[in-house]
């Protein structure tokens, strides 16, 4: 009989479904180590250093041979003291310090953990549809709010730890790709506030944590962009990042600050200068009054023809 039982444990082995392993091996905690590259402005042009008004102040490809997750970031914050956060569309949260030389250069990665996102049960998010995170706004007290796609909400993750909850979004109808990827803290209304955005509409909401989210002026776009990530600057005025993608031209973001209706700088990245799937910004105020725009790609999980990238920028107000 003990044969027997062994035999048959063998063939329901080999009549069970295939595991499916990552490509490549993953740590057992949270802390990896990030591999990172340097990538130029400009292959074509390696000592080109501007664009406009904007300086080009250093650029990373990110890789990690410890996890077969680290891709799809969809948006990032990055403090002044340099600690990024940024979170992928299979929600996950990528928390490490920035590293720079002597001259403010970014020239690495330090200290990561990958973590995954829980729901409101506290429990590990599952499915795409559930864990498409795709914006990220921290507040003035540490408490994280992420927008989701195709299951259209915002969730507050408390900056103590604990389950997250449910926040305002707009009440609105979204293509199902196409929704809240856009979402920035907005400190100069309050506290609590947030500004959310539609990828294909291009409509803004001011929302606030204690209230509601009641539209603002929609973002003059070509057809074709999508609104894709949002941060409100120090002086008032805004920043949005937009994308378009075709095979012909392939990537194409802009980088447009507004104030009102007024266009106060504009960075455009497209072929051959150093691009692709842009989708998230963050601007941190240097100590000499420029300010500084990291920029995160989004690689889909699609590592033969695209990168995560982290590219920043340096912009004087009123150059």
């Amino acid at each position: 009989m003990r044969w027997l039982a062994a035999g048959l444990a063998l063939w329901l082995v080999g009549c069970a479904e295939p595991v499916h392993l990552p490509k490549l091996p993953v740590r057992a905690g949270p802390a990896i180590a990030v591999q990172t590259v340097p990538v130029a402005l400009n292959d074509q042009d390696p000592g080109q250093t501007s664009l406009g008004t904007f300086t080009f102040a250093g650029g990373l490809s990110l890789t990690s041979d410890q996890t077969s997750r680290l891709h799809g970031l969809s948006d990032l914050e990055v403090t002044p003291d340099g600690h990024l956060t940024a979170v992928s569309d299979e929600g996950d949260l990528l928390q490490a310090r920035i590293v720079l030389n002597p001259s403010g250069r970014l020239t690495g990665l330090t200290g990561a953990r990958l973590t995954t996102l829980t729901d409101l049960s506290g429990q590990p998010l599952q499915g795409k549809v559930a864990s498409d995170s795709e914006g990220l706004a921290i507040l003035a007290n540490g408490d994280r709010l992420i927008s989701f796609e195709r299951q259209d909400r915002v969730w507050l993750y408390p900056a103590r730890g604990g389950n997250p909850r449910a926040v305002p979004a707009p009440q609105a109808s979204f293509p199902e790709n196409g929704g809240l990827e856009a979402l920035g803290p907005a400190p100069t209304i309050a506290a609590d506030a947030y500004l959310a955005g539609g990828e294909d509409s291009g409509e803004v909401w001011i929302c606030r944590v204690s209230t509601t989210c009641t539209p603002t002026s929609p973002v003059a776009k070509p057809p074709e962009f999508g609104l894709v990530a949002i941060r409100s600057l120090a002086d008032g005025s805004t920043a949005y990042l937009l994308r378009a993608y075709d095979p012909v031209r392939g990537n194409r973001v802009t980088l447009e600050i507004r104030k009102s209706s007024e266009t106060l700088a504009r960075l455009d990245l497209a072929r051959p200068l150093t691009v692709d799937n842009f989708e998230g910004v963050s601007a941190v105020r240097l100590r000499d009054g420029r300010t500084r725009f990291f920029l995160i790609s989004d690689d889909n999980f699609n590592t033969k023809s695209q990168r995560t990238l982290l590219l920043a920028f340096d912009w004087t107000p009123g150059a």
